[in-house]
């Protein structure tokens, strides 16, 4: 029984199966799914897809790799949706300092803004950190009072460790099946179990068997796999804490 802490699954490349999708899921044991926004004007629809069959639980907030597409006014908008719709976490928000075009300040304004949004409404905090984990660690150190995920994490042992001590579990996903990732898939077998959150991101960020295809969040029980043979715990051991993690974490059903 596993979740997916970070599935867009409304992105319009599931428009024509996402049934099949969300079937295929199912049979891969992948009962719970956290399905993350990246823009205001996608909320109404990613609310909607959410309510399309049981399991899949939205989070509202502004990617940093979207600012074009942010205005003030939406931090204020997201806090009544916020308010409204009570979803499972803030996100997803965060820093990107690896593509290029997007300003620093105002990525961290709109950061450090939806981390005060998540503390006043008491929700946990889906992150996304590129290049930018120590920034995004500072940040959450002056808003305080967080707790929340940084997903698809690449960074050192050092820094996960500084982020557990503020509250914040991990996602891994595909990138640690990849033969290459051995510094990340080192960090897999010394992190405690108790940080560790188990995500596809689909569709992007395939793992090494479906290379250049689209990802879904199928592939978790793939994932899974790969993390307990990592680990050297059984599969069973390996869904029950990171999907307990996942429950704890964003309130969900047991």
């Amino acid at each position: 029984m596993l979740v997916d802490s970070h599935c867009h699954l409304d992105a319009p490349r599931f428009d024509e199966d996402r049934a099949q999708v969300l079937a295929r899921a199912r049979d891969a044991g992948v009962v719970q799914q956290v399905v993350p926004a990246v823009t205001a004007a996608g909320w109404p629809r990613l609310r909607e897809v959410c309510r399309q069959a049981p399991g899949l639980y939205p989070a509202y907030g502004l990617h940093p790799m979207f600012m074009d597409d942010h205005r003030r006014a939406h931090l204020d908008e997201l806090a009544q949706w916020l308010e409204r719709e009570r979803p499972c976490a803030v996100g997803e928000c965060g820093l990107d300092f690896f593509v290029q075009g997007h300003d620093p300040a105002q990525q961290l304004e709109f950061f450090e803004a939806q981390l005060r949004l998540a503390r006043q409404f008491d929700l946990p905090v889906i992150v996304h950190a590129r290049k930018a984990v120590d920034a995004v660690t500072a940040a959450i150190r002056r808003v305080g009072g967080l707790r929340g995920v940084v997903h698809s994490f690449s960074g050192s042992p050092q820094q996960a460790a500084m982020l557990y001590r503020e509250g914040f579990l991990l996602g891994l996903g595909g990138p640690t099946t990849w033969p290459r990732a051995q510094r990340l898939q080192a960090l897999v077998k010394q992190m405690p179990l108790e940080q560790l959150l188990l995500e596809t991101d689909a569709p992007d960020q395939p793992d090494a068997g479906i290379a250049g295809q689209r990802n879904e969040p199928a592939r978790l029980q793939v994932i899974a796999c790969h993390v307990a043979s990592l680990r050297g715990v059984a599969l069973e051991e390996l869904a029950r804490v990171t999907s307990d993690n996942a429950r704890r974490l964003f309130g969900l059903p047991g």
